[in-house]
């Protein structure tokens, strides 16, 4: 089973979810899911050759995948401390974002299935905790709970040189006093490390949400506050960054929404995600979006979010 990236309308607030489960020991089948737009292929076990050097026991080793590519394999069931996967006619989801391609052995592939982000839940504290921040949303389908896995901080986790980075050596130009941006994701490790480096930088001081629909929210009670104040909406706050795939409202409606009100379209608007591709690209301009920018090269979007700010004479 191959898919090429299943696109849903910009702006629906909708997305695709590929159902897998794994067996464990204890004869129990947990459910989970993953983004269909970070799925290019589903097969059969692949015989995998070991890696030098290999960071983690969940990896267990890489095959070359048909265009020449060489893809590690992560044993999805070890990293999630669920003993490993040890059926005969298991499954290889290799996906794609971030630019890595990466494969998850699972025990097997449900199907797929098509929610509206209000279906989405995020993940309790507890929860992520006991995932070790490897749960990214929560779905009820058909009776069962999906666990959606944050496969950007699993992969994170296998090669810390994928995740989130600065410029170090960088000394970017500030503004007199810091820029008041949101920024919305569903990723805590992500919602971390873009909060520390974008302080650190001096630039931005950063409201975080964890959803587009808290996002909202937010923007409408400034939008409120300004009207009373009767000042620019912009002297609340002069910027949003915000993922595409979020719980309750995506980042793409997010985007739409912000840029269909009257009194909001001012503020520039970036989105920051693993999913960004041409297509998604064109996605993001059909929204409005003024700026988008691939995971993990937060250096570039900073460096653009100040830009749109200081041209718009914010």
């Amino acid at each position: 089973m191959s898919q090429t990236g299943i696109l849903l309308e910009a702006g629906t607030n909708e997305l695709e979810i590929v159902e897998f489960y794994i067996d464990e020991a204890n004869g129990y089948r947990g459910y989970y899911g993953i983004n269909v737009s970070k799925v290019i292929e589903i097969s059969r076990s692949q015989t995998v050759t070991a890696m030098p050097h290999m960071r983690h026991p969940a990896i267990l080793g890489a095959f070359p995948y048909r265009d020449g590519r060489v893809v590690p394999l992560i044993d999805t069931s070890k990293f999630l401390d669920k003993g490993g996967i040890g059926n005969s006619d298991s499954r290889v989801i290799i996906t794609e974002f971030n630019k890595t391609r990466t494969a998850f052995l699972v025990s097997g592939v449900t199907r797929i299935h098509r929610i509206s982000w209000k279906q989405v839940e995020a993940p309790s504290p507890l929860l992520l905790q006991m995932s070790r921040n490897s749960i990214t949303a929560v779905v009820r389908l058909e009776g069962r709970v999906l666990f959606v896995l944050d496969v950007e901080a699993i992969v994170a986790a296998m090669n810390p040189t994928l995740s989130i980075r600065m410029d170090e050596s960088r000394d970017g130009t500030k503004p007199e006093h810091p820029y008041h941006i949101i920024h919305a994701d569903d990723s805590a490790s992500i919602r971390h490390l873009v909060y520390a480096e974008l302080e650190k930088e001096g630039r931005f001081e950063i409201t975080q949400t964890e959803d587009g629909e808290k996002a909202l929210e937010l923007l409408t009670q400034y939008k409120k506050e300004a009207e009373e104040r009767n000042v620019p909406v912009t002297q609340l706050v002069q910027g949003v960054i915000s993922d595409i795939e979020m719980p309750n409202l995506d980042g793409l409606t997010l985007c739409r929404l912000i840029k269909e009100d009257p009194v909001l379209r001012v503020i520039p608007v970036a989105i920051f995600s693993s999913l960004i591709s041409k297509p998604l690209a064109r996605k993001c301009e059909s929204v409005g979006a003024d700026a988008q920018f691939a995971k993990p090269d937060l250096q570039a979007i900073s460096d653009k979010m100040y830009e749109l700010i200081e041209n718009a004479g914010i």
